[in-house]
């Protein structure tokens, strides 16, 4: 099952196709719930209540959920890893700092003086997060060790 209508379903079952996957697919449209099939001009209409339509929308729901927890746990670890990907910065360090300036774009905001204010970050440290920061801003990725 997919979410989305007849454009969405159409790709899925290509890239299936692609796969080497022969399964059954339908889509379940947001708009009017409407539950579409491969090829099929109209989509199936399940009345209002029905026990289906309620378990369909249950599905979807869930893997909305799951996909974003799971987007959202990346995210926490993309941030982290800019900041431990600097030698020096580990990932309790990072977190300290992360929890100092709420982001990584806060600390890329910072000044070496406000980077050194984070405990157990000295003026060397500092100086290599401020500019390790500005280099992966500026597209240059440069890290001494």
């Amino acid at each position: 099952m997919v979410d989305g209508g007849l454009p969405q379903v159409n790709a899925a079952r290509r890239a299936l196709q692609d796969a080497g996957v022969d399964i059954p697919v339908c889509g379940l449209a947001k708009k009017l719930e409407e539950v579409w099939r491969p090829g099929e001009e109209y989509p199936v209409i399940f009345p209002r209540n029905s026990e289906s339509l309620f378990l369909l929308q249950r599905i979807r729901d869930e893997s909305h959920r799951v996909a974003i927890s799971y987007q959202r746990s990346t995210r926490k670890r993309s941030l982290a890893t800019e900041l431990t990907d600097i030698p020096g910065v580990g990932a309790e360090l990072a977190k300290a700092i992360l929890r100092h300036f709420g982001s990584v774009a806060g600390v890329r905001a910072a000044t070496v003086d406000e980077i050194r204010q984070v405990p157990k970050v000295g003026a060397v440290l500092a100086e290599k997060i401020h500019s390790s920061l500005h280099a992966t801003q500026s597209g240059q990725r440069k890290l001494e060790p």
